[in-house]
């Protein structure tokens, strides 16, 4: 089974490829597609969802996971992280065999270094212990992305399968309503 982790950005995008044999996870890729900033930001989108069509097809993952929204001060950046997040959801949708998760940053920073507040550099240092290999990663990003699959891996057995469709990450859609209503 491949696990593909990406940590979506409007800039900086990291994703990373492991392969989960039994119990054994085993590094496949990782990297970053950067976009200029200076790029207007519908045309920055169609090249965020074309990069990842191609990290799609390169990988043909079984399962995505990625990081849920967190809370942020700057709604214009929540705007722009969730439409590149949409963008990159849905370069997937052509391969119906993928499945989507997601996971709260201290789940996945508790299941890769233990505790839910680590540091970047602690989360770097355990994604290159847990997969047994020297790697210098590009950014934060590509270490993120590993440690989001490495998560799915630990987690996935407990994991609510979400859907193949973009628009119903999360929650399902009836418990959405049920929450908009309390």
């Amino acid at each position: 089974m491949i696990i593909l982790g990406l940590d979506p950005g409007s800039i900086t995008s990291g994703f990373g490829a492991i392969r989960l044999v039994g119990s054994k996870i085993e590094y496949i890729d990782s990297g970053i597609l950067k976009f200029k900033s200076s790029t207007h930001f519908l045309e920055k989108i169609t090249q965020i969802h074309k990069g990842f069509i191609k990290i799609s097809d390169i990988y043909r993952p079984n399962e995505v996971a990625l990081e849920s929204l967190i809370y942020v001060k700057n709604i214009s950046a929540l705007a722009k992280l969730s439409q590149a997040r949409g963008a990159i959801i849905s370069s997937f949708y052509h391969n119906s065999a993928t499945k989507f998760f997601e996971y709260s940053p201290n789940l996945v920073k508790s299941s890769v270094a233990g505790h839910g507040h680590a540091d970047k550099e602690s989360i770097g240092k355990m994604v290159r212990l847990t997969l047994g290999v020297d790697l210098n990663f590009k950014s934060h990003d590509e270490s993120d992305a590993l440690a989001i699959a490495i998560c799915h891996a630990i987690n996935r057995k407990n994991s609510i399968i979400t859907t193949k469709k973009p628009c119903l990450l999360g929650k399902t859609l009836k418990n959405r309503v049920k929450n908009i209503r309390r």
